[in-house]
């Protein structure tokens, strides 16, 4: 999910006033966007004719033909089907300060986004963007959190913002427009929104009162770790899931310095606070009654985690969830990339979000289906429930029938759209014809653990070749126990049955001997943590280092193999 933190817009969440003008403007988002259902289709046509006036003068508008566009059909002959790398020219071109190029109106910054590859994209964020396609669908993504949980309004320090990541001096496209991940952005500020501030970024770590390198993001993430353990949080916004699984693991590993520091008043090293010796006594007593720390223990009030609750994190934020207390809830964040949005929960479902009809135009094609420029695209209302579809969305920001990598499955229709869910990337693994999506494996992944009644911390698997030059999939498995020697074949038994079942390019694979059976490699528990950290010490932004399933790279299967296999 895209978002915003800021401090320096306004009011701060320790006014009443100010609280009671983002409730409003939260609650009065979402209800435009139910109202909007009952006429999906007048709305999704009302989208593209924005797009088409707003635009029609642009290079790409000129070179498409956008002034003869009427319909979706059109639209569907004027502009091919494209992701990133078929629009990078265009963005270049813009980022380099050539006005006029994707969209009327400039870009004001430039978001990052590390798609599956890791290469840093420069996607365009213009303010009739931010105005028509991202405030309203991104106010409404707030709303089943702060009816059902209005504590973590009460005060700045009592959600634990985990992306909360502000930066004094952005890197720069050649134009010099910022070129930054979007919680970097203080849309305050930056697009006039004095409302915008997450709930979280005005608490004491929102803005860290020590120096501390712009790239140090470990020791940034401590830090605030450091001073929330001071605080009373109700609630954790982390977005991405690894971030959220990471936080228990950090207690502990930080836990003797974050106590000391307690004790001292100091922060990384440094005075801040006059000694605090009494709550320094208490989490000595929390280590020593307990043994192992856990959320819960340090926050006995935590309410609420919101991340995205789907994909790999679907396996592990059942037990994650026990971390931080009994009875938490976990709302999911929105189905959406820097790119765009594509689904926002608007209630407590736990996985999945009301396609957003009033922010880009949608078309979708069935995930099996590879993608092409002129491939075959359905509209919303002829999703069917229990589907798999690429997501393909244009909206006025300048992305037009862009695929943005995620494949998304169709849940159920509430007030009439469909409510989706993200089901991992667009990759495809193809070995030998088997042609798996990562929505194919976590099913089978789902359905071989829970037929043993058995649970993973987190996984991920790779192609390998034996002697005969015949591929096969490795599963690394980090579980919380070990399994038997008897358990762990009889999971790969049902896992390649599964697998069988979800993908028949697998059954035949298997059938004619072109694909071996899949096979374990056990470690550690804390195997998948560990190489979090280390991808994070190496400077990466911890929003960017998310769960993959296909992981083919060898030096991170010997990262996770050194020291840890079981």
């Amino acid at each position: 999910m895209t978002t915003s933190e800021t401090r320096q817009d306004g009011p701060s969440w320790s006014d009443p006033e100010r609280i009671e003008r983002y409730r409003s403007r939260v609650f009065a988002e979402r209800a435009r966007l139910r109202a909007a259902f009952a006429d999906p289709a007048g709305h999704q046509q009302r989208v593209l004719e924005d797009l088409l006036a707003f635009n029609a003068d642009t290079a790409y508008g000129r070179a498409h033909g956008f002034a003869q566009v009427r319909t979706l059909d059109d639209w569907r002959k004027a502009v091919p089907v494209q992701d990133y790398s078929a629009l990078a020219p265009w963005i270049e071109r813009a980022a380099a300060g050539e006005d006029n190029v994707l969209t009327a109106d400039k870009p004001a910054v430039f978001f990052t986004s590390s798609g599956s590859t890791g290469a840093h994209k420069k996607i365009p964020v213009t303010p009739q963007f931010m105005r028509t396609t991202f405030f309203p669908f991104y106010y409404a993504a707030w709303a089943p959190l702060i009816e059902h949980f209005p504590d973590v309004l009460a005060r700045p320090d009592a959600v634990l913002n985990l992306k909360h990541d502000p930066i004094a001096a952005p890197p720069t496209t050649a134009s010099g427009k910022p070129h930054v991940g979007a919680s970097q952005v203080d849309f305050g500020a930056k697009f006039g929104e004095p409302l915008s501030a997450e709930p979280g970024t005005s608490a004491p770590w929102a803005t860290l009162p020590v120096p501390v390198a712009a790239d140090a993001h470990l020791e940034k993430m401590y830090l605030r770790l450091r001073l929330a353990v001071e605080s009373d949080v109700r609630c954790v916004i982390g977005i991405n899931p690894a971030m959220v699984a990471a936080l228990p693991h950090q207690l502990n590993l930080w836990w003797e310095r974050i106590v000391q520091e307690v004790r001292d008043g100091t922060l990384g090293g440094h005075p801040y606070r006059s000694p605090n010796p009494e709550r320094a006594r208490e989490l000595d007593r929390l280590a020593a009654h307990f043994g192992r720390v856990r959320p819960a223990h340090v926050w006995p009030n935590m309410r609420a985690l919101f991340c995205w609750t789907t994909g790999l994190a679907s396996l592990y934020l059942p037990r994650l969830r026990e971390e931080f207390g009994p009875g938490i809830t976990l709302l999911p964040a929105p189905v959406a990339a820097s790119e765009g949005p594509t689904g926002v929960a608007l209630d407590r479902h736990p996985t999945a979000g009301s396609l957003v009809v009033t922010a880009s135009v949608y078309e979708f094609a069935d995930a099996d289906t590879d993608l092409a420029p002129d491939v075959a695209t359905l509209q919303p209302h002829e999703l069917e429930p229990g589907r798999d579809y690429h997501t393909i969305f244009s909206h006025i920001g300048g992305l037009y029938r862009y695929a943005v990598g995620d494949v998304v499955r169709v849940v159920d229709r509430e007030d009439s759209v469909p409510r989706l869910e993200y089901t991992g990337r667009n990759t495809l693994s193809n070995a030998a014809g088997e042609r798996l999506r990562d929505a194919h494996v976590l099913r089978a992944l789902t359905t071989a653990l829970a037929a043993g009644g058995l649970e993973l911390r987190n996984t991920a698997c790779r192609v390998v070749h034996d002697q005969q030059g015949t591929p096969s999939y490795q599963f690394a498995l980090a579980s919380a126990t070990p399994w038997s020697g008897d358990e762990t074949d009889a999971f790969l038994t049902r896992l390649d049955r599964a697998l069988a079942h979800e993908s028949p390019g697998y059954q035949r694979a298997r059938a004619q001997h072109r694909l071996g059976a899949p096979t374990a490699l056990p470690l550690h528990p804390d195997a998948f943590l560990d190489d979090w950290h280390a991808a994070v010490a190496t400077g990466v932004r911890p929003t960017q280092v998310k769960d993959r399933l296909f992981r083919q790279d060898p030096a991170l299967w010997q990262r996770l193999t050194d020291g840890n296999g079981s």
